[in-house]
């Protein structure tokens, strides 16, 4: 059986302690070097196999400082503190001898405790009902998601008649593929940016921070399986060139994974 491409895409090669070799993947290419979730789920993976590891995740931040070209880059991962029940993490991505993204995680031992989901799933059709998107996906890693938009996709006129930053889908793996840790923080980068939403105009962006909050453990994951996630996300302020965008996703049965919030430059 072909190995699914984000399992190639996050296939890291040990260096030395701490430090592996990763590489861009064609499949999740952006207009600009890689799509920024899977740059983050390779950083988070780094976390993961990494032989201190404590807990599961319950939090990542990817700092973007620059564009990572195609090809091979190094991921330097160690525990900056580790105590009872949580880990610190510092993570470096580094490229030709420069810094192109910082990162931080916290893993945790995780237990039983009282629990709720104060932000409920939205009302919306199963992913069954939801058509796919009308046009070709325009870039490779678009291509990667299976997207069935509920409402406030991409425009089908770029004419600035935009009036809100929501939006709602049912995203998976394209193919499926069973969720993790590490294709969660992926699959969590999936929104388009609000301002193209909000304005229906294209401008030059990119993200420079995202953090990711797994409220989710391994078994929920499992349980999950491939199957589709209610995604939404807004902004809040588009103000002196950087904007929000905050996002939850859910599994069907209405189980909050995971919450994410990021800014974004823009530029006019």
């Amino acid at each position: 059986m072909e190995t699914h491409a984000f399992d190639q895409a996050i296939a890291l090669k040990p260096l030395s302690d701490g430090v592996w070799q990763a590489h861009t993947h064609p499949a999740y290419a952006n207009m600009v070097g890689p799509f920024g979730g899977i740059t983050a789920a390779q950083a988070l993976q780094a976390v993961l196999l990494h032989p201190q590891l404590l807990g599961e995740p319950i939090s990542l931040t990817v700092n973007y400082c620059a564009a990572i070209t195609d090809g091979a880059f190094e991921i330097h991962a160690r525990p900056a503190r580790t105590n009872r029940s949580t880990q610190h993490w510092l993570i470096e991505l580094r490229q030709t001898d420069a810094t192109v993204m910082t990162a931080t995680a916290v893993t945790a031992l995780r237990r039983e405790t009282w629990g709720v989901d104060e932000e409920p799933m939205p009302y919306c059709p199963p992913p069954e009902n939801c058509p796919l998107p009308d046009t070709p996906a325009s870039l490779p890693f678009i291509r990667a998601f299976e997207y069935r938009p509920v409402t406030g996709h991409l425009p089908g006129v770029w004419d600035g008649s935009g009036d809100t930053s929501l939006s709602q889908i049912w995203v998976r793996d394209q193919p499926p593929r069973p969720l993790d840790f590490a294709s969660l923080a992926c699959i969590s980068d999936v929104f388009f940016p609000r301002l193209f939403i909000r304005r229906a105009t294209l401008v030059p962006i990119g993200t420079v921070s995202m953090t990711v909050y797994f409220h989710a453990g391994s078994v929920q994951l499992q349980r999950t399986g491939a199957d589709y996630l209610l995604g939404q996300a807004k902004a809040q302020a588009f103000r002196n060139g950087f904007f929000d965008q905050t996002s939850q996703l859910w599994d069907r049965h209405g189980v909050l994974l995971v919450t994410t919030h990021q800014i974004v430059y823009y530029k006019q």
